[in-house]
């Protein structure tokens, strides 16, 4: 089953639209320049309403955001950070600092990489996440990294000024290899930017993701969802799956 995420949420009728849909997960954006920003008091207040089994992602902007307090002040379950390549390393010293805290059980740290920083090459993207396949494998003995951490990546076709959400998609055939490597490396790819209930099913052909993510592409404008849009993206990525199996 293809992991769905639906975020942008900012109201507790769209996160119970996408739950009742079948949606594995729902994001809230901290980031203040998104339509879609909310406040720690407004993800408290939804996230307390949403059954246990739905995952809660907060989505982060920036090397010098620090997540860890909004998870704790508001029952998130995971993360989700935008980064550069001159972030990464400030992204896998932050894991380690959340690893160290008390995660919530079945934690997901997702880092993104909005694809236009990259251009036409990704070699830099996949230097990056053979390393990050490679630290999971040389752990000290008696040490492991949980499942959902530095494993899981995200691929948005964003850029500086505005990260994700763009309603675009990128070059889904030019990242073939990128996601064959990563699943050869047992890592997880979510597939984002400017998927909708028309064109997710040849996302997932083409790049068979471990899962997808939409915000923009089941809106009825920014920060408010269609009910239908949304029921009809699960349906579509559900289609998708039974036509795999």
């Amino acid at each position: 089953m293809t992991w769905v995420k639906i975020c942008g949420m900012t109201n507790l009728e769209d996160a119970l639209v996408a739950v009742e849909a079948g949606a594995d997960a729902v994001g809230f954006v901290f980031y203040e320049k998104s339509p879609r920003c909310v406040t720690v008091e407004t993800v408290r207040e939804i996230v307390g309403k949403l059954p246990g089994s739905v995952e809660k992602i907060g989505v982060f902007v920036g090397p010098d955001e620090d997540p860890i307090n909004v998870l704790l002040q508001t029952g998130l379950t995971g993360t989700q950070s935008y980064i550069s390549a001159e972030g990464v390393a400030g992204s896998k010293a932050r894991n380690r600092a959340i690893g160290r805290d008390c995660l919530p059980p079945h934690f997901r740290s997702l880092m993104a990489f909005p694809m236009s920083l990259f251009g036409e090459d990704v070699s830099e993207i996949e230097r990056m996440l053979t390393g990050f396949a490679e630290s999971r494998k040389r752990m000290p003995e008696g040490v492991s990294i949980p499942e959902g951490v530095l494993d899981t990546f995200l691929m948005d076709s964003g850029n500086l000024g505005q990260p994700g959400g763009t309603g675009r998609t990128f070059d889904w055939m030019k990242a073939r290899g990128l996601a064959e490597g990563m699943r050869e490396n047992g890592l997880k790819l979510v597939v984002a930017g400017g998927l909708t209930p028309e064109n997710v099913g040849e996302a997932i052909s083409v790049l068979q993701p471990w899962g997808v993510d939409v915000a923009s592409g089941v809106e009825a404008s920014p920060g408010k969802k269609d009910a239908e849009k949304v029921r009809a993206f699960v349906r579509a990525v559900r289609e998708m799956d039974r036509k795999a199996s």
